[in-house]
């Protein structure tokens, strides 16, 4: 049985926290610490962007290193260190000795996370003095701290946990994530920390991060951007005494999939300017890759995008899109489905069931099914919101 509960990031036993003002951005908490008492397994994945960010490549590496152990996560918010060279690696290097020298442990089991402009260079002394500041402060009640540290243009933190009860004893499932513009992940979202009391070997750990991943922070889009810095940790340190075996596993990836699916459509719903949350559906696909496809190309159309914040059921844009999408396509027998309302269905348009699509689109949640019409038996399902004048607003200034 999965039961929500409070506590985010250290829901699970032997995790703490803390999220500290360091004086890289102009107002707010910037740090973010996350420690497990114990040496626990990791697993990533990173962004597909080949302008690769300074703290992705280290975290790699100390992955390879370690043999997938973590004792800690060093986040900061506010500078990406991206396209800083070698000057960016040395102080994302630096930010993991400091941490491993703070924590106790080796400089290879440190993580270590930024985000924020790119192009900056990061002020290693106020980073180092803020993981001082955290490692003081660190305790299992600051979750929320450590997860408002983490924002950037964020509304406000994104936190979720869940307790899995099985025949062999309870474990929990927690984490945090920050994004709300440039957000493509194609491998993760800009950050997610997950963390569970389970134990799970490194090996098991990554298939299950790899898996759950292709339908939650995979399956998400605000506007077609893939950052420079994505990532995704999951830390299981095994204080709950569970092990994860091949009886628990597929429970264990389920309630993985709950939480990061949770995080994921937050994302999206605290997108840059978003007002709606839009689930897209596209079915009778020859294959997932087709589906999957489809449902992206819809989800990141400025077109579709602007028509859904205006409540104009457009069921055109979506045609067109399925058509340009690349995939098998029947326009003869396709359907389109806004809410309650079928649009368009085998050629025949139903004018008069547009008023009810309207309706359905004054909502906050927003859903789309796009049938293409080739008989097969595949789906796929993509989350993205719509276009906003407070979207460009924030874009336009977001250095100045």
């Amino acid at each position: 049985m999965i039961t929500t509960v409070s506590g985010g990031i250290t829901a699970p036993a032997g995790f703490r926290a803390a999220g500290v003002r360091c004086g890289v951005k102009k107002s707010g908490l910037d740090l973010a610490l996350l420690v497990s008492e114990t040496p626990a397994s990791a697993a990533a994945v990173f962004t597909t962007n080949r302008a690769v960010a300074a703290p992705v490549l280290v975290s790699r590496e100390h992955l390879t290193r370690s043999g997938g152990i973590a004792r800690a996560i060093v986040v900061n918010s506010g500078c990406a260190n991206a396209c800083t060279g070698e000057a960016g690696m040395a102080v994302a290097r630096e930010m993991a000795t400091v941490t491993a020298h703070t924590v106790d442990c080796g400089v290879e089991q440190v993580l270590v996370a930024s985000t924020g402009v790119i192009g900056l260079a990061l002020d290693l002394a106020k980073v180092a003095n803020g993981i001082g500041e955290a490692s003081r402060v660190l305790d299992r009640e600051s979750h929320r701290a450590a997860a408002e540290a983490i924002m950037t243009t964020d509304r406000e933190p994104k936190e979720t946990a869940v307790r899995l009860s099985t025949a062999t004893g309870s474990f929990l499932i927690g984490g945090m994530v920050k994004g709300a513009g440039m957000i493509e992940p194609r491998m993760a979202t800009m950050l997610g920390f997950l963390t569970t009391d389970a134990a799970v070997d490194a090996e098991r750990l990554h298939q299950a991060l790899v898996a759950v991943n292709e339908d939650t922070f995979n399956a998400i889009t605000v506007d077609g951007e893939t950052s420079t810095n994505d990532t995704a940790f999951l830390l299981a340190n095994g204080s709950s005494g569970v092990t994860i075996d091949d009886a628990l596993y597929p429970v264990f990836v389920s309630a993985l999939r709950d939480v990061a699916r949770t995080l994921a459509k937050e994302v999206v719903r605290g997108g840059e300017g978003a007002t709606k949350l839009i689930t897209v559906r596209v079915i009778g696909a020859q294959s997932y890759d087709e589906a999957k496809r489809t449902a992206r190309a819809i989800g990141n159309s400025p077109l579709v995008k602007t028509a859904i914040h205006g409540g104009d059921p457009n069921w055109g844009r979506l045609v067109a899109v399925a058509g340009r999408a690349g995939v098998s396509f029947e326009l003869a027998r396709a359907r389109v489905q806004v809410g309650p309302a079928v649009l368009f269905a085998d050629e025949t348009i139903h004018t008069e069931r547009e008023p009810a699509a309207a309706r359905h689109l004054r909502g906050r949640e927003v859903e789309i099914i796009l049938d293409l019409g080739t008989g097969g038996e595949h789906q796929a399902t993509m989350w993205t919101c719509d276009f906003s004048a407070e979207y460009i607003h924030i874009n336009a200034d977001y250095r100045t």
